[in-house]
């Protein structure tokens, strides 16, 4: 439901602001706003517009989370110390070190494979492989499991996978209840090797689609009176689950959770990130939940890394200074 940003106590002249500078960045397709549960902010960029659905890559491990948190709130999975072994073996092959490799380890990116596609190719060396969970398997194990963040769309794939297994079900139909309760009606999964989908990497929904997501979350795992996800899980994914801190961009105090990313530079905040500048991007204490998103698909004059920056940016230094 939409309202006026001075109903909902944040500044026209801030926001429109914020879109003018999203406008100047070649590569932004959508920026959107909400807050206390309405939109106050909605424009598009590009020819993009309120059907367009956005390969947002992995904003996507967000979403898987938010399954697994389901999964274990109705018994699907035992919990999260449950070994991954049971729901891939048979056909896939796994030696002492893979089946020591829990669903916590996964949701945490602690898997302990050597792995590097924050600064080298693995990612593309995955993707294009024939099987694309044997292909992280067959990975030689570069600390124990448990012991050392490293980021792996392959792991979170493979959660799917796991997931997918233990449900009995695709993946996307696994999924269609919780989209259902948000009333997303369009949902696209990129397709992988034998009847799975991309995991770590691979959904595609609207920008309205996406702010839902962010709300969620917001609202603790609750969809009107009912609970979606649970609170307790909402609440153990969006906290730091390491000492470590960073900064990207303007943003400083980075860390993670439970395949969201933390900030506790104030305002706090909690945040899907995909590639090139996917953002659902959430600040609890102002009530606000804003979405950004970018064409990562044409990036001959920017690095993604530099365009998530600037597209941060907005968020960072545009909409959230509006929500007063």
């Amino acid at each position: 439901m939409r309202a006026s940003p001075a109903e909902m106590g944040m500044s026209a002249v801030d926001l429109r602001a914020a879109a003018s500078d999203a406008a100047a960045i070649a590569l932004f397709r959508s920026l959107l706003a909400a807050r206390h549960g309405r939109l106050v902010a909605e424009y598009y960029f590009g020819g993009a517009d309120s059907t367009t659905r956005f390969d947002v890559r992995s904003v996507t491990k967000s979403i898987v989370g938010a399954l697994t948190g389901i999964a274990l709130r109705d018994g699907v999975l035992p919990g999260v110390a449950a070994s991954i072994a049971p729901y891939l073996a048979p056909p896939d092959t796994l030696d002492s070190a893979d089946s020591s490799v829990t669903v916590h380890d996964l949701l945490t990116m602690t898997s302990g494979y050597q792995w590097n596609e924050e600064t080298g190719d693995d990612y593309n060396l995955w993707i294009s492989a024939e099987n694309h969970v044997q292909y992280l398997l067959d990975r030689p194990h570069a600390t124990a499991p448990g012991v050392t963040f490293t980021y792996n769309s392959a792991a979170v794939h493979t959660l799917g996978v796991v997931l997918q297994d233990a449900a009995a079900m695709p993946l996307p139909q696994y999924a269609a209840p919780l989209f259902s309760a948000l009333g997303v009606d369009t949902v696209v999964w990129e397709a992988l090797d034998r009847g799975t989908v991309n995991g770590g990497a691979g959904i595609a929904l609207r920008g309205r689609d996406l702010l839902k997501v962010g709300q969620l979350f917001l609202q603790r795992g609750w969809s009107g009176n009912r609970s979606v996800v649970p609170e307790g899980w909402v609440d153990q994914a969006t906290r730091p689950q390491f000492a470590w801190r960073r900064t990207f961009g303007p943003l400083s105090h980075i860390t993670y959770g439970m395949l969201w990313w933390v900030s506790d530079a104030a305002p706090a905040a909690f945040y899907a990130w995909g590639y090139g500048g996917q953002f659902v991007y959430v600040v609890p204490s102002r009530d606000l939940v804003v979405v950004a998103t970018t064409d990562w698909s044409n990036l001959s004059q920017v690095t993604p890394q530099a365009l998530a920056a600037t597209a941060l940016g907005v968020i960072v230094n545009d909409v959230v200074p509006a929500a007063r």
